[in-house]
Parts: C-alpha cells; structure tokens; sequence
C-alpha cells in the first residue's frame, strides 16, 4: 500500500509524462494533417489536454468509488 506522499507523486510523474506524450504526439501528428502552429502554441494545447484528462480521470475515479461503495 502507498502512502500519500507515494499517491501524490505518483499523481504528478503520471501528468508530466502524459504532457510530454502529448506535446511530442502533437509534434509528430499535426503536421501529417497540414497543421503548423508555432512552438507554444503546442505547449497551450498539451496543457489544455492534460487538463481535461485530469477531470476525465477524476470523473471516472469518482465513479468507481461511488459503485464500490455500493457494492
């Protein structure tokens, strides 16, 4: 079992890895769909997922909960 700290950690080395996945995704992806937006304009748009992913994960972590506890 892992204590908060461990958690939270966690937490943070998962986002950090899924904006840089995002950011080189986006590097690698837009241009094959004629997409050329400057540098941070990619750095806004990785962010921007990033925290819709952090709501999509929270969302959903919401629900498991509320149906374990139903259980």
């Amino acid at each position: 079992m892992q204590s908060r700290i461990q958690s939270m950690l966690e937490g943070w080395a998962n986002v950090a890895i899924g904006y840089v996945v995002a950011l080189l995704s986006q590097l690698a992806i837009f241009p094959l769909f004629g997409i050329h937006t400057p540098f941070t304009d990619n750095l806004l748009i990785g962010g921007y997922f990033t925290i819709i992913s952090l709501a999509r994960s929270y969302v959903v972590r919401c629900l498991f909960n509320r149906m374990h506890r139903h259980e």
